[in-house]
């Protein structure tokens, strides 16, 4: 597995005008929900006309810093949803980086329409979203970090919540529930918790995953739909994780969307082959038997309440 040097990545950016570290998202007590563009729409509620209170960050506490990562290219009829679920978390020490892949239908008008409270932006042609989320996490400079897609958004407060969970549990990893929205319906995807022995099974919504930096590894930039399934498997092997057992964020499903996406399929297969070849993760032993005993893992949480 040949995976990208983030410095080298982090050099050119920095050649092309990138200042390394990166300025944080400003924050006010005020809040920014007055103090951002209005939104071209007249949606209201969450993240429209709502925002979380700043009041909610003890000022006795030193917050960690977050940093948060968009891959985008072509989403622009969501990227401002994005865009403002994290801006109006107000969290206090946020680091916040998009990366577009040189979109087409308005996206660059929507970054330039946000940039003072982005910490850094770019639109241009990259290798798409692998190579994307590399670039983005090259500039990283927090404690945390996590990547939400461009089509895809958190809900109100979590980032105080996450950050919680990190001051008081000392873990690595964070991870919770997520919904899929579909023609305005919300499915709500629970998750059990996490054993190395049970890592091959997928089951973690990407949206709902934070980590600490001391963990980081580059996503495999020959995966193109199963990258963060792919980086969970080397990502969370090992390091002590926490299960908030509440929705963190939103996946819009849509026929875009590569986890939905039909035409997608021989994509999907590529990316497992590479992935169970033997010089990578290598062949699965007993799949069968994971699987079954996942199987009854599974209705045994459900039986006592624990998903």
């Amino acid at each position: 597995m040949l995976l990208p040097d983030l410095l080298q990545y982090r050099a050119e950016l920095e050649k092309n005008g990138a200042a390394f570290p990166l300025q944080t998202v400003p924050f006010t007590k005020q809040g920014l929900l007055n103090i951002l563009p209005k939104p071209e729409t007249d949606k209201t509620g969450w993240p429209w006309t709502e925002e979380t209170s700043p009041a909610l960050y003890d000022e006795k506490i030193t917050w960690p810093k977050l940093t948060i990562v968009t891959p985008s290219f072509n989403q622009g009829h969501f990227l401002e949803e994005t865009i403002r679920s994290i801006l109006l978390q107000n969290y206090p020490n946020l680091e916040y980086i998009v990366i577009d892949g040189g979109s087409t239908d308005g996206s660059h008008k929507i970054l330039e329409k946000y940039s003072p409270w982005i910490s850094y932006w770019q639109s241009k042609k990259d290798k798409g979203q692998s190579n994307a989320i590399n670039l983005g996490f090259s500039l990283a400079s927090g404690n945390y970090y996590a990547w939400i897609n461009s089509d895809d958004y958190y809900l109100k407060n979590i980032f105080h919540l996450v950050a919680n969970t990190f001051l008081k549990h000392q873990t690595a990893f964070v991870y919770g529930y997520a919904f899929n929205k579909k023609n305005n319906e919300l499915e709500l995807m629970t998750v059990p918790p996490l054993y190395d022995y049970f890592l091959k099974i997928p089951s973690l919504p990407q949206p709902a995953c934070f980590w600490s930096a001391s963990i980081h590894q580059p996503v495999w930039e020959e995966m193109y739909c199963a990258l963060d399934y792919e980086l969970w498997l080397r990502l969370v092997k090992g390091h002590k994780r926490k299960r908030i057992r509440q929705p963190l964020a939103v996946a819009n499903v849509h026929d875009d969307a590569k986890t939905h996406d039909v035409a997608m399929k021989n994509k999907w297969h590529e990316d497992h082959v590479k992935m169970w070849s033997a010089e990578e993760h290598g062949p699965v032993p007993e799949w069968k038997r994971i699987v079954f005993l996942n199987r009854i893992r599974l209705k045994l949480y459900r039986l006592l309440k624990i998903v």
